[in-house]
């Protein structure tokens, strides 16, 4: 059953992965000092300014940075960024590490998150191996299950959610302006990527989004991996999604349905 899920998100997924765009941010704001920033290519940012420096959730591509770094100018950051934090380890998310790394930034992940991007991963479903990155890439800062952060008049709590969309994903809620980034947890509007050969399972991510969706109000301003800015009742037609999708799987293979069978009845 693994296989075939896996096999039918990639499907519908497949078609908007890679796109070759020039790097290009676009500015959502969510609260005074709070913003989204989101780009074809690369997973949405988040990115907060103050007085205590700016706290950056994910930093897309290394081809972006120099644009992410004159959009906090802009937005009257400072840069480099104090603390650049990885939800997972997917190089649309931590592509911009090598750069900012360099630049003094701290960067923070869970501590599956590093491990992955110590050294190489393949993903079946697109033939794609990821090398390791060099040591000046990686995570210097790390945690297992919960990390807590006081910075620019917010308290910000970085969470681990295992065996999800990978084994390495960290979700951060902005507490005082209820905000959250969940990282490659949620894709807002379309199929998720699970990433099965490196921990991620279906019924893990459906754990995941039900305990966000406990965590979240009508209020929240949700930041996803991918896809516009959401609320509450996005993510709930996310988690309807899933449920849905899993259930017709496993009806699928109880049919006796193979894996070829089961895609032939996609309509993109």
């Amino acid at each position: 059953m693994k296989t075939i899920f896996a096999a039918l998100t990639i499907a519908l997924t497949l078609p908007g992965v890679s796109q070759a765009a020039e790097p290009k941010l676009e500015v959502t704001t969510l609260a005074e000092n709070i913003y989204m920033l989101s780009g074809k290519g690369g997973g949405n940012i988040g990115v907060m300014t103050g007085p205590d420096g700016t706290f950056v959730i994910d930093d897309q591509l290394e081809k972006t940075v120099p644009v992410l770094l004159k959009t906090i100018e802009d937005l009257g950051g400072t840069t480099p960024p104090r603390f650049v934090l990885n939800t997972h380890y997917h190089r649309d998310h931590t592509g911009g590490n090598k750069v900012l790394q360099n630049k003094d930034t701290t960067i923070i992940s869970q501590i599956n998150t590093r491990k992955r991007l110590a050294k190489d991963t393949h993903i079946k479903a697109f033939n794609v191996t990821n090398k390791a990155l060099p040591d000046n890439a990686l995570p210097n800062v790390t945690f297992t299950k919960k990390m807590q952060f006081d910075l620019n008049g917010n308290r910000l709590d970085a969470i681990y959610f295992p065996r999800a969309h990978s084994d390495g994903d960290s979700v951060v809620y902005f507490r005082d302006a209820n905000i959250v980034h969940t990282g490659d947890l949620f894709f807002n509007g379309m199929y998720p990527f699970i990433d099965v050969d490196n921990g991620g399972s279906i019924l893990g991510l459906i754990a995941a989004v039900q305990k966000l969706i406990a965590t979240t109000d009508e209020n929240t301003k949700i930041i996803p991996g991918h896809g516009p800015l959401a609320s509450r009742a996005d993510l709930i037609a996310f988690q309807d999604m899933l449920t849905f999708s899993n259930a017709s799987v496993i009806d699928l293979k109880k049919e006796g349905k193979t894996l070829e069978q089961a895609l032939s009845l996609i309509h993109i």
